[in-house]
C-alpha cells in the first residue's frame, strides 16, 4: 500500500462557533468550507487553508479524553485494497463508510490505539 499525503487533521470541537472565531479571526486561517456563512453555530463541518494539509473542525466533541481526540487522515487511491493491506498487517480497522457523496472512509487505529484513517475521493 501506498499512502498519499496527509489531507487533513480532524479536530471534535463542542462550540463551532467559537472554535472557527478562534481559528479564523485569531490565528488568521481562511476558511475553506463552507464558504461565507453567516453563523457556523449549526454546522458540523468545518476547513480551514493551512497549506498541503487541511485543518477540520467536527462538530459534536464532548471533550471526552481519548475519545475527542485529535485524528489524522491519509489519502489513499483504492480504499478497498488499503483496507485489506492493512487487515493482513494485523491494523485494527473499521468498514469502509462514506461520510459524503463520493468519499469512502476507513478509520484505523494504530498499535497505541492512536485513531487515524484512510481516505479515498
Amino acid at each position: 500500500m501506498k499512502l498519499g499525503p496527509l489531507s487533513e487533521i480532524i479536530l471534535y470541537v463542542e462550540d463551532m462557533e467559537s472554535q472557527v472565531a478562534f481559528y479564523r479571526d485569531v490565528l488568521g486561517l481562511a476558511v475553506t468550507y463552507p464558504a461565507e456563512c453567516d453563523s457556523y453555530a449549526d454546522q458540523h463541518w468545518v476547513t480551514f487553508d493551512t497549506g498541503a494539509c487541511s485543518l477540520a473542525l467536527h462538530g459534536g466533541g464532548s471533550q471526552s479524553q481519548g475519545k475527542d481526540a485529535p485524528k489524522f487522515v491519509f489519502d489513499v487511491d483504492d480504499i478497498a485494497e488499503a483496507r485489506q493491506e492493512l487487515l493482513d498487517h494485523g491494523v485494527r480497522v473499521g468498514e469502509v463508510r462514506s461520510p459524503a457523496p463520493g468519499v469512502d472512509v476507513v478509520d484505523a487505529r494504530d498499535p497505541e490505539g492512536n485513531a487515524f484513517s484512510i481516505e479515498s475521493r
